[in-house]
Order: C-alpha cells, then structure tokens, then sequence
C-alpha cells in the first residue's frame, strides 16, 4: 500500500522521485516524503497529506542532488504526521530508509535498541530499520543491511542511503513488492513499474530474500548469504502514456473505456476457434484433474466476486464441486488442504497479502496453486504452480474494472479448459462459447458508445443512503460486484440480495422512494426476476434494469431499462457488469468524489 522509489543517475533526484511518487498515488497513502544524498548529508522533506504538500515545501528549496529515496505512506503503526511520515533516519543521521511493509517485532527491536542508547522520533515500526543497519554497520552498507533483515520478522520492501556509501542505494524485500529499473547509466527502485515507467521499460522484479545494489556504473544482485547472482531484465511493453490519463478525466473512466481491448488482448492466442484452449503456463492433465478431490477459489475484494463467476462456470462446464472463500477468511478456518487440492488464487497485484499467504501455506500441504494476476513477475505470479495473466495493462483507478473482466475471462477460459480434458460438455457446445466470447470485445464498446441513461439514473440517485442490487443465478454475483463498485466509488451504503431471497427478510427495506438495480440476463429466471421487480415497483421503489436487447417486457415496469447486446447466459456477466461500473463512476462524479483515489482505500493490499 505504501510506495517506494529510488533514484541514481545524473538527473535532477527530486524531480524523478516527485514523478514517481505522482504515480504511485493509486496505491493510496496519507503522507510522503524524500530523502537527498547532497554534499555528504542526507535531507530530508517530508509532509503529512497529498503530495502536493510536499511538493509546496520544496518549492522554496535550494535541494539537489543526483541520488535519493521517496515514499507515500499508508499509516499502520503510528497516526498520519509529519513525524510518522517517511523516509526515517537512524539517531546519526548517517542512514536514511524507506519501507513498505509491516515490522511485526518492533517493539522487540525498539526495546533492545533503547537499550543501546538508540532514541526514537516517531511511532512507526520502519524507525527501528535505519537505526538497527546503523547498529550493524562496518563498512559495509549491504552487509549492514543483510545482518538487519536476519532480525526482521513481517513485511518488507527496502530502499537505504549511508553519507558512509554516497554512490550506493540498497534495496531489498520479503512479501512486499520491489522492482528495480535498468536505465541509461541510471538505475531505478520502486513498489511498482508504473512509477517510473517513463524513464525506462527494463526491469529486474526482485525475489523474496534478494538484495540490490545500484551504483553510478553497476547494478548487482545478491542472495540472502551473500552470494552475487546475475539477474535478468524483462522489457515491459505498456507505454509511459498506458500509465497516463490519456485525454480522460479520471483514470477510472479511461480504464472502463478500455475494457474491449483489455478483454480482446487476454483471448488473444489463447481462444482460437476450432482448437482447444491454450494455457500455456497451466500444466494441468485430464489425469491430474480428476486426481483432485476438491477446488478452491480464494481471493479478496473484487477478485473474489470474478471467484464466485468462476465457481459457477466452473460447476456447470467442467461439472466438478469448487468451494470460493475470501482469503482473509481461508487462511484461519483450517481448511482441508492435501495433495488432493486444487487451489486457484486471483489477484490484480499478484502482491495481496492475504491471497499469498493461503498459496503459501497450501503448498507447504501439498496443493496445486492456479494463479490468476494482471502482473508479471509479482510474488503470486512467480511462487505458484501455474498461472494466467490477464492483460489488462496498468489499472491505475483504485476501484478495479477492466482488470475485473480481464479475470472473468481468466476463470470462463479454465472452466472450458477443464471441460475439454473432463470430456463433460459436447465440443460444440464449447465451440460456441469460445464464438461468443471473442464477440464480447465488440460488444462491451457498443455498450460504451451511449452512457446518457445511466448518466441520467446516477444523476436520479446521487443523494440517496442506499441502494439496493438484485439478481438471480449469475445476475446475483454480478449484483455483488456492482454493489461493491458503488460503495467504492460514491460511498453510498449499498447491499446485494438474491431475488428468491427478497421475502426473507431484505423486502422489508423497500419503501417509497428507495433505489433498486437489477439485471436480468438468465433467460430462465427471467419471469422469476420481473415479479421480484413488480415486487419491489409496487412498494415504491424506483428501478433501473440491465438486460437483452429483445427483452422489451421490462420496460412496462422499470423507470430506466439499460440493453446490452444478447450473448449467451453463461457469460452474460462480462456484459452486464458493465453498466453498473459506469453508474458508480457517474454517481461520484455527480457527488464530486475523488473518484480514482476513494478514501480509505488503497490499490493494492499488501498487508493484513
């Protein structure tokens, strides 16, 4: 949730870490700061709030330099302050450190440093770091560093500075994500790529344990014994500009725009009329499959939701029993796990604490991890058995949409995969799914072309309290997800109920005046939905409805009707969905929310 950059180079250090920060912002944080190495003494500026706090105090100031750390903070241990804010630096003011993470042994280390006359300035956990690698210091910077993270217990991503070492930066991590860029004699760290992205498209994705050293003319890698290791670069193909709001107004609203093409590159090579699926980084045979006594799905937040969808496709193609948990959740509820597991975890990130927490954990008890992220080379992409990526690009708007349909493509094609190697479904039938699917980017823009209804429902709706979203078989995990969206982004109370479930107690909220959203694209729930709508119309609720093109009916008993193009019902959410992401947006615009950074929130989990 924090995020880290680093800067070594001939540029001028505080105008490449304020971009960076600038870019990390989706990330979420409630402080930032930045530490110079300049004239052999480490400055720092830091400030409490958005970065535009920080960058009014520099306005004013003379600091240069050609080598520096910066940070956004997401307070855990310690209030939102100056003080609390980072970079920290040891009682000499000869180590400086930045650290995304959470130090779970702290008060130990404050302790036993309290001990050795160390005096601390704030609240935080990360201030034992810079005064504990003072504490080992020798000579030797990444020595130093290396001997410190034997004592750390927790999460940590890295960035460090000596006035002893003023040509070096340090960088490490253990469960929080960390890359370093390779540029043109420059080098680059940073919590994720869009940070610097563009000043270079080379990086090295740093392991768990791994230590960098980046230096005016070397860059190298290290294990955690010690031992130098040549690392290999991969070149990121987004653009500076993919990063950008390219002529939008939010980031969020870009990214809904680019949905069709987000959903056309991840079928790409991968759904090919007349062949099978092709998953080529999942191994998994007809043989293995059937060995598996039992799936699980596991993510959070909006991944979970694209959980639930595939548990269904996964059930009605592959015809095998998938159990769906919020990893949160897994983790402590001693699952039955064994050799006999198949474990499939989503994530945007690829850095969501509690997600890898469970793939860890079930490998160690002999399950098979399926991981389905956006990221390449995030920690869920590299420690698990097998994974999909969904190419969906940078999302940078903290409330995920393209990434979201990215990952329902990502569970419909395993389904089929599992499908075709069960031999559970006629090859036609499958044949006609893939069809479809690769109909679906079309489809979405046309939905894109014409927002005035939704704009003029949002509009209808923007000062309610609550809002209620139905929706039988998948139309009830599509509500789910809708509703989650609207809480994001409009911070309106919002629920989602199955529509059998309405005389179960939830109609008893329905009264004169209140907001109802339905879709209704089941096609054999359809009469069973439009008496839950006459249900709800009757007790004065207002309704908008998303539904088929060739469904005419509702409109007799609805106050808006959104069409969406006819597909088939099995993957009538990647449609549906849609609609409801726009009316969340438009609904904050109305409220005039920040609407890519919601308060509270962060992009990217990576603690508990």
């Amino acid at each position: 949730m924090c995020g880290i950059v680093g800067y070594l180079g001939n540029r001028d250090v505080v105008e490449v870490l304020i971009s960076g920060l600038s870019r990390l912002e989706y990330r979420g944080y409630d402080s930032a700061g930045i530490s110079i190495m300049e004239d052999g003494k480490v400055s720092i500026v830091k400030a409490q709030g958005r970065l535009k706090n920080l960058e009014e105090k520099l306005s004013g100031s003379s600091l240069k330099g050609q080598m520096g750390i910066g940070h956004t903070r997401w307070a855990t241990h310690g209030a939102p302050s100056d003080e609390n804010s980072h970079p920290h630096n040891s009682n000499n003011n000869r180590i400086s450190v930045v650290h995304n993470g959470i130090i779970e042994n702290y008060m130990e280390l404050k302790d036993k440093l309290v001990k050795l006359g160390y005096e601390f300035l704030s609240d935080t956990d990360t201030e034992v770091i810079p005064n504990l690698i003072d504490f080992h210091y020798n000579g030797d910077l990444l020595d130093a560093v290396r001997e410190t993270t034997k004592e750390l217990k927790g999460s940590y991503a890295l960035g460090v500075v000596s006035i002893d070492e003023p040509d070096r930066i340090v960088a490490t991590r253990k469960d929080s994500p960390l890359v370093v860029g390779l540029g043109d004699g420059e080098y680059f760290i940073a919590s994720d790529v869009p940070a610097v992205l563009n000043y270079t498209k080379e990086f090295v994705y740093l392991n768990d344990g791994e230590f960098a050293v980046l230096m005016k003319d070397e860059l190298a890698f290290y294990t955690k014994t010690g031992e130098k290791v040549e690392r290999e670069s991969t070149e990121i193909t987004w653009s500076a500009e993919s990063a950008e709001k390219g002529g939008y107004a939010h980031f969020t609203i870009k990214e809904i725009y680019e949905q069709p093409k987000a959903l056309k590159d991840t079928m790409t090579s991968r759904i090919i009329p007349g062949e099978k699926i092709r998953l080529d980084d999942i191994h998994i045979s007809r043989d293995m499959l059937t060995n598996y006594s039992r799936i699980y799905i596991v993510a959070c937040g909006t991944a979970y939701h694209a959980g639930l969808i595939g548990k269904v496709a996964i059930e009605n193609l592959a015809r095998i029993p998938v159990e769906v948990d919020v990893a949160s959740e897994f983790r402590y509820r001693n699952p039955i796990i064994d050799n006999k597991t198949l474990l499939i975890t989503i994530s945007q990130s690829g850095e969501t604490a509690d997600t890898l927490a469970v793939l860890r954990e079930s490998q160690t008890k002999g399950a098979r991890v399926i991981a389905i992220t956006n990221v390449v080379g995030s920690s869920i992409a590299r420690e698990a058995d097998d994974v999909f990526y969904t190419w969906a690009g940078p999302e940078i708007g903290v409330a995920s949409t393209k990434a979201y349909l990215t990952m329902l493509v990502a569970v419909y094609s395993i389904a089929i995969q599992f499908a075709e190697l069960q031999g559970t479904q006629e090859t036609s039938y499958l044949e006609e799914i893939k069809k479809e699917m690769l109909t679906l980017p079309e489809k979405v823009a046309r939905i894109l072309e014409d927002t005035t209804k939704i704009e003029h429902f949002a509009d209808r709706i923007h000062e309610e309290k609550d809002v209620f979203y139905l929706g039988r078989g998948l139309d009830y995990q599509i509500a789910v997800e809708a509703s989650l969206k609207l809480k994001e982004l409009s911070y309106i109370h919002s629920e989602a109920y199955p529509g059998g479930e309405l005389k179960h107690g939830s109609i008893a909220l329905i009264e004169e005046g209140i907001s109802v959203i339905t879709s209704l694209t089941q096609r054999d729930l359809f009469e069973k939905m439009q008496s839950n709508i006459k249900e709800v119309v009757s007790r004065g609720a207002k309704v908008m409805a998303i539904t088929y093109e060739d469904n005419q009916e509702v409109e007799k008993y609805s106050d808006e009707v959104i069409y969406i193009p006819n597909t088939m019902d099995i993957i009538a959410p990647i449609l549906a969905v849609v609609p409801t992401q726009l009316l969340a947006y438009y609904v904050s615009l109305y409220k005039g929310l920040d609407v890519d950074k919601p308060r509270n929130l962060a992009k990217s989990v990576t603690v508990e």
